[in-house]
C-alpha cells in the first residue's frame, strides 16, 4: 500500500473509542487471526466483529457492578480474548492491570493484592495449584477462567468464560457508559523487577495513544501490515506498539500460538512487522552460527562475504559509506544467502522492532547485512514505553535511535539519561515516595540509564546508573558492554561481571546449553556430563581465553581474571530472570555466591 489511515489521539480520545473509530473506517478489515486447537485452523475476524464482540463483553462486565476506577487483572497468553477483555473494561473506566502468564504465584499474587484488583481472568486456574491456594485470589470478586473446569471450594466466585458470558444475552449492550477523558488512568504495569518489589506503573489512555502515534511518526505502518504477536501482552512495548498501534493504523494482529511454533508461524503467516527483545534475536543469531560451523569452508566464506557486503550496501544507504564497485556483487550475494534468512522469517518482513534490551551490535550487523530490517529502539513502562527508535532512513545499529517526536532529552552531570514526553507515566500506584525519586518536579523523569547523544541526535546508552561497580582500588566499571562483547562468544549464553569491592574483575558464565559438547572437542577433552564443564581447569582457561579475544578493544581495566562457569539457565521459575528476560543480577549474585566468593579465595 502507498497510503496510510492513521486514527489520531484526538480523533480516538482514548482507547475504547480507537477500537470504536476503527470499526467506523475499516469494518470488514482483518483485525486479528489466532489459531483454534480444536479446529486446528487459523480463524480470522473483522474490525466490526471485535467491536460487536467487545460490546458484549462490556455487558457481561457490567453485571458485576464495578465502580470506574476499580482493577481487574488479566493473565492470558496473547490472544483475541486479550483484546475483547481489555477493551471492554476500559470502556467501562476499569483500570486494566496485566499479569505475565509465566509469571512466579508469589509475584502474581502480590500484584493482586497491591492493585487491589476485582477480577481476574486467566487461562486454567487447575493447572495453577500454588497460586490457587494464596489469599490474595480469596479476596477477588470474581475469577474467570478460559478452560473450563471443576469448582473450586474455597474459590466459589471461580467461573468458566462460557458461563460467564452466558448470564447475559448475547446482544446486550450498556446503554450508558461512563464518559472516559483522555487523561483518566487506563492501566496499572507492574515492572518486572530485577532490583526489589514490583512497582505498579499507572499509565493514562493518553499515554499509550500518544506513544503509539508518535512510533507511527518515525516508523510508517499500511493497513495491509501484519504484525506477528509474541512479545508478551503484559509487556508495554507489545501492548503499546503491537496492539493499540496496529488498531491506530489499521494492520492486522496474528497471534502466534507459542515460542517452540514461531518458526513454523513466521514461514506460514508472512508477517511485515515483528516487534521483539533481543533473546529472540540472539537465539536465531546463535542457530545460524551454530549451523554455519557444520558447512563447507567455501559455504562460510560466502556467508561471510555476504554480510561484508551486504552491510556496505546498509551503509551506502545510509549515507555513511561511498558507492564501491564490490556491491555489485551483492544483488547475487542476496540471493544466494540473505533471502534465504528472509525466507525463515516469511519473506515479506519489513520492519523488526528491537527493544526492551540492548541487541549486540554484531548481532544486528549480521542480520541487517542479510536485508532483515531491524530498528533498534529504547524506552520504559514508565514512558508507555517507547523513548527513541532507529527509523529506515536514520538506522545507526548500535544506537538506540532519534527521540520520538514530542520527547526532550537531556542528561544529568552523572550522565544519567532523563526525559519529559506526554508518555510519562502519572505515577507510581500507591507509591509517593518512589514517585518523587523517578519524576522530578517539572515533569523530567530519571530513567536510571547512563548515556549521552552523538552529534547526529543517536541516542547511545552505556550502562545503569546503579548497576556501575567500584572495585576495592576505586576503579568505577559499567559492567554492561563488557558483559554484551563477553556474550559474542557463541559457547556464552549470559555473562555477569563481577567486581564490586573486589581487587579485580571476574564473570559468571552461563553456557548455551547446545554448545556444551563443542566446547569440550575445543579444549580436546572427552566429556560425557556436562557438569563436569564448570570446573575443569582447561575449559576454564579456553573460556578466559575466549573472553579476552572479545574484550581486546576494551581498557586494561576491563581485563577478566577469573571465570565460574553455570549450566543452569536462568528463567522466570528459578527466579533468576524476568518475564522480559532480563537477568535479575541481585537473585543471581546471592545464588551463585558460593561459586563466587571461590573466585577471590585468597584476595
Amino acid at each position: 500500500m502507498t497510503h496510510t489511515d492513521i486514527i489520531s489521539p484526538d480523533n480516538a480520545l482514548h482507547l475504547p473509542g480507537l477500537l470504536a473509530e476503527r470499526a467506523k473506517r475499516s469494518p470488514e478489515a482483518l483485525a486479528c487471526r489466532e489459531f483454534n486447537a480444536q479446529s486446528e485452523q487459523w480463524q480470522d475476524v473483522t474490525w466490526q466483529q471485535v467491536a460487536n464482540i467487545v460490546d458484549h463483553r462490556r455487558a457481561v462486565l457490567a453485571k458485576e457492578q464495578f465502580d470506574p476506577g476499580d482493577r481487574v487483572a488479566i493473565m492470558l497468553k496473547n490472544c483475541c480474548e486479550w483484546v475483547y477483555f481489555d477493551m471492554a473494561a476500559l470502556s467501562l473506566g476499569l483500570v486494566t492491570v496485566p499479569l505475565y502468564p509465566n509469571d512466579r504465584p508469589d509475584n502474581v499474587a502480590y500484584i493482586l493484592a497491591n492493585s487491589g484488583a476485582k477480577l481476574l481472568l486467566l487461562e486454567d486456574l487447575a493447572e495453577q495449584a500454588e497460586l490457587a491456594q494464596h489469599n490474595a485470589l480469596k479476596e477477588l470478586d470474581r475469577i474467570i477462567t478460559i478452560v473450563a473446569s471443576p469448582p473450586i471450594a474455597h474459590l466459589p466466585q471461580c467461573l468458566s468464560l462460557e458461563a460467564w458470558l452466558s448470564e447475559v444475552d448475547a446482544a446486550a449492550t450498556v446503554a450508558s457508559p461512563p464518559t472516559l477523558k483522555p487523561h483518566d488512568l487506563a492501566s496499572i504495569v507492574y515492572t518486572s523487577g530485577t532490583t526489589g518489589p514490583a512497582k505498579g506503573v499507572m499509565l493514562s489512555h493518553h499515554n499509550m495513544l500518544w506513544n503509539a502515534w508518535s512510533g507511527l511518526q518515525s516508523i510508517t505502518i499500511y493497513p495491509d501490515d501484519r504484525f506477528l504477536s509474541f512479545l508478551p501482552l503484559s509487556h508495554t512495548l507489545e501492548r503499546s506498539i503491537g496492539y493499540y498501534l496496529a488498531i491506530m493504523a489499521g494492520a492486522a494482529i496474528i497471534y502466534a500460538r507459542s515460542i517452540p511454533q514461531l518458526a513454523e508461524d513466521l514461514v506460514t503467516q508472512r508477517p511485515t512487522v515483528l516487534i521483539s527483545v533481543p533473546r529472540i534475536y540472539e537465539r536465531v543469531f546463535n542457530k545460524i552460527h551454530d549451523q554455519l560451523q557444520q558447512k563447507s569452508a567455501l559455504a562460510q566464506k560466502l556467508f561471510q562475504a555476504a554480510v561484508d557486503i551486504g552491510w556496505r550496501h546498509f551503509e551506502h544507504q545510509q549515507k555513511r559509506l561511498a558507492w564501491h564497485p564490490i556491491l555489485l556483487l551483492h544483488p547475487i550475494l542476496h540471493y544466494l544467502v540473505g533471502q534465504k534468512i528472509q525466507n525463515k522469517l516469511g519473506g515479506e518482513l519489513r520492519v523488526a522492532i528491537c527493544g526492551g534490551a540492548p541487541l549486540a551490535a554484531h548481532i544486528a550487523k549480521m542480520f541487517i547485512a542479510l536485508g532483515i530490517p531491524i530498528y533498534q529502539g529504547y524506552g520504559l513502562t514508565e514512558t508507555s514505553p517507547v523513548i527513541s527508535v532507529n527509523t529506515p532512513s536514520h538506522n545507526l545499529p548500535k544506537s538506540i535511535g532519534i527521540p520520538l517526536q514530542d520527547v526532550t532529552v537531556r542528561f544529568s552531570p552523572e550522565g544519567e539519561l532523563q526525559v519529559t514526553s506526554p508518555g510519562v507515566m502519572l505515577g507510581y500506584w500507591q507509591n509517593e515516595a518512589a514517585t518523587a525519586d523517578t519524576i522530578h518536579k517539572d515533569g523530567w523523569l530519571n530513567t536510571g540509564d547512563l548515556g549521552y547523544q552523538d552529534e547526529s541526535g543517536f541516542l547511545h546508552i552505556t550502562g545503569r546508573l546503579k548497576d556501575v561497580l567500584i572495585m576495592s582500588n576505586g576503579e568505577k566499571i559499567s559492567p554492561t558492554d563488557i558483559e554484551m562483547a563477553i556474550c559474542k562468544d557463541p559457547f556464552i549464553d549470559s555473562a555477569i561481571v563481577i567486581g564490586e569491592s573486589k581487587p579485580f574483575l571476574s564473570a559468571l558464565l552461563l553456557i548455551n546449553e547446545d554448545a556444551w559438547s563443542r566446547l569440550a572437542e575445543a579444549a580436546n577433552l572427552t566429556i560425557t556430563d556436562p557438569k563436569q564443564l564448570k570446573t575443569h581447569p582447561s575449559i576454564i582457561q579456553l573460556l578466559l581465553s575466549r573472553i579476552q579475544q572479545q574484550l581486546h578493544d576494551f581498557p586494561a581495566y576491563a581485563n577478566i581474571l577469573q571465570v565460574a562457569v553455570t549450566l543452569e539457565p536462568w528463567t522466570v521459575e528459578n527466579n533468576l530472570s524476568t518475564p522480559t528476560l532480563k537477568a535479575k543480577r541481585p537473585q543471581i549474585l546471592q545464588h551463585y555466591a558460593a561459586d563466587i566468593d571461590a573466585l577471590y579465595e585468597g584476595h
